[in-house]
């Protein structure tokens, strides 16, 4: 039998996109709508049927640079230990002909950075992972791997080292040189000011450079927050001219007094007894050992009809070397 293919009469013509969405502009035809968890927008509601951007936005956090300056090993066991010597090796002169006598040996210390598990462990609705018009599980993955980065940044400033990093402000600190100070304390340099920056503020940023050894200088930045850095921004030396030059590039960092400034949120604020301001050779001084990157186990049955994402990463850090980083404090003496 001969049989005739017609095109479609216009009014039958199938509906490419959100077909029943516009049918319902079109024509106040039902539309079935479906919620995340069928209860309320915010729940998810809001997802359907609307067409909204893959990428879903999000509050942005300020996420701490520190392992991007610092030292990272991966480790295959939690009992990860590492040795630094202090004293070096001394050495002698001699005659051509003169004995040579044993001279003394380096001293070894022992490095165990503290270390805790960070963990997370929401649930999903079956229906939101069915329903939902973007990719619920990549994008929670996202928001545990960001959330994760906050914590273990503000660890590494300011961490207890109880059940979690060991933060270098959390070390003890003095004002003693590195020739008379104690192995692990940090040395610090007063502003004169037991509230502000002080009047030589611009002479007190020189000297926090200079009581970094000149090998240690070398990769060395400054590491405070946005609020220290504006003060900062401001300080101008004996001519008139700011400290902080900025970039002449588009790519290239603005320097303070010739070194690259890092902008850590986890940094306190100027004021009282507040080790406002860091300067130091970070991949030096301060060791992040992970025994291995973010894991995500999904769970379908333990709680159904809830899906559960349960992640953990392990990570540790600590102060290496203290004689690496400097740190300028807020207070009169």
């Amino acid at each position: 039998m001969d049989v005739t293919v017609r095109p479609a009469l216009d009014g039958a013509r199938q509906q490419q996109g959100d077909a029943g969405f516009a049918g319902f502009v079109r024509t106040g035809a039902t539309l079935e709508m479906k919620a995340f968890t069928g209860v309320s927008g915010d729940s998810g509601g809001y997802a359907v049927p609307r067409e909204i951007d893959a990428e879903i936005g999000r509050v942005l956090t300020g996420l701490s640079p520190i392992r991007g300056i610092a030292h990272v090993v991966t480790v295959g066991s939690a009992g990860y230990r590492k040795l630094v010597t202090s004293g070096g090796t001394p050495s002698g002169w001699a005659a051509e002909t003169e004995a040579r006598p044993t001279t003394a040996t380096p001293v070894f210390r022992e490095i165990v950075p503290p270390s805790g598990e960070l963990y997370a462990n929401p649930s999903v609705s079956q229906a939101m992972l069915d329903d939902a018009a973007f990719d619920v599980e990549e994008w929670l993955a996202s928001e545990i791997a960001t959330e994760f980065a906050r914590a273990e940044g503000s660890a590494f400033v300011s961490g207890s080292g109880i059940n979690r990093p060991k933060g270098f402000l959390a070390q003890p600190s003095s004002t003693d040189g590195d020739a008379r100070r104690a192995f692990g304390t940090l040395q610090y340099l007063a502003t004169g000011s037991a509230s502000g920056l002080g009047n030589g503020a611009a002479d007190r940023l020189v000297e926090l450079v200079q009581m970094l050894k000149a090998p240690y200088r070398q990769g060395a930045c400054f590491v405070a927050n946005a609020a220290t850095l504006a003060l900062i921004r401001k300080l101008k030396d004996g001519n008139g001219a700011f400290l902080w030059q900025p970039g002449l590039a588009a790519d290239q960092a603005s320097l303070l007094l010739g070194y690259p400034v890092v902008e850590a949120e986890d940094m306190p604020d100027v004021g009282a007894d507040a080790m406002a301001l860091a300067f130091g050779n970070f991949k030096r001084g301060y060791l992040i050992a992970e025994r291995h990157e973010t894991a995500i186990l999904r769970d379908p049955y333990s709680n159904k009809p809830f899906v559960s994402f349960y992640a953990t990463k392990r990570v540790g850090g600590c102060v290496a070397d203290s004689n690496a980083i400097k740190l300028l404090k807020i207070a009169a003496s």
